[in-house]
């Protein structure tokens, strides 16, 4: 019976360790170009087996990885800061990566950023570098301690669907999405090695095909979004952009209507006025079935 008893403890154990090691995504930024102050330029953590993978890094999201940390979220530390996907090259969604590969080294990151992304991610990169060149040297030949690989980045570009990473926690698949008239644009499927819990983050697309396949019985689905109320304020030319580069309520529906994701949610919500803030209803009004929330930065979803 002692034995029996011991045996129930250490299963008890492993599972708690499991769920404890179970994959999970914080929002960093939700934020669109509109820059509205309480959302962060677009940014995404995914975590797993004590790792942080973030994916875009928008104005303002290292300081969100400090926010996250004091609320528990201990992978976000600067040293773990070490791997990031961009979905493309927006300026919404890169204006913080300078901040994300010299404010961690700075905090004692002492391995070199990996950065994924499409062409021109090593252009972007390298004239980050070199537009720091006197701050490096003055960090690494300076008083000030610094070690000598943190700030270094290794840049690998990918220019079609597919797996693009793979480490002893996730696999990592990118899918080209129809983002207007960017030629390279992706979002990124994260399938948690030891659990098999996945994870589809859209990044900014028009209603994409490849999303919906990609995302059929995933367990979240985060997803970009513009609210139809809002955009039928614009003038007609904003209409037409948008309608391209982005996804409507009812487009989202019918596709998170067909994926089935156990949860969606929703960020880079756009909207102009924040009366419009109702993301979430929209979509639930155009006639989605399933569970769906509107993330605010910080947010935690498991």
């Amino acid at each position: 019976m002692k034995k029996l008893f011991i045996n129930l403890a250490i299963c008890l154990c492993l599972t708690q360790a499991a769920l404890a090691d179970d994959m999970k995504i914080v929002m960093l930024g939700t934020g669109t170009p509109l820059s509205f102050p309480e959302r962060s330029g677009p940014g995404v953590a995914v975590i797993s087996g004590g790792k942080s993978y973030i994916v875009d890094s928008g104005a303002g999201i290292f300081r969100r990885t400090r926010l996250a940390v004091e609320n528990g979220v201990t992978e976000l530390t600067p040293p773990n800061l070490d791997t990031i996907f961009l979905t493309h090259l927006h300026s919404d969604h890169t204006a913080g990566l300078a901040n994300m590969i010299l404010a961690p080294w700075v905090l004692r990151r002492a391995v070199p950023i990996k950065l994924y992304g499409p062409p021109g991610t090593k252009h972007m990169a390298d004239n980050i570098i070199e537009a720091y060149t006197q701050d490096i040297d003055m960090r690494l030949n300076g008083s000030q301690p610094a070690n000598p690989d943190g700030y270094k980045v290794i840049t690998r570009e990918h220019s079609k669907s597919g797996q693009i990473f793979e480490d002893d926690n996730v696999i990592v698949d990118a899918i080209k999405v129809p983002h207007g008239t960017w030629k390279h644009a992706y979002g990124y499927k994260f399938t948690e090695k030891s659990t098999g819990k996945t994870v589809v983050i859209s990044g900014d697309t028009a209603k994409s095909d490849a999303i919906m396949k990609a995302s059929t019985g995933v367990d979240i689905l985060v997803h970009e979004v513009v609210s139809n109320i809002a955009l039928l304020k614009r003038p007609q030319e904003w209409q037409v952009y948008q309608r391209a580069f982005h996804t409507l309520p009812d487009e989202l529906a019918d596709i998170a209507n067909q994926a089935k994701p156990r949860l969606l949610v929703l960020y880079h919500q756009i909207y102009w006025d924040k009366a419009d803030d109702n993301l979430a209803e929209e979509v639930k009004e155009a006639g989605y079935e399933g569970e769906v929330v509107s993330a605010n930065d910080l947010d935690i979803f498991e």
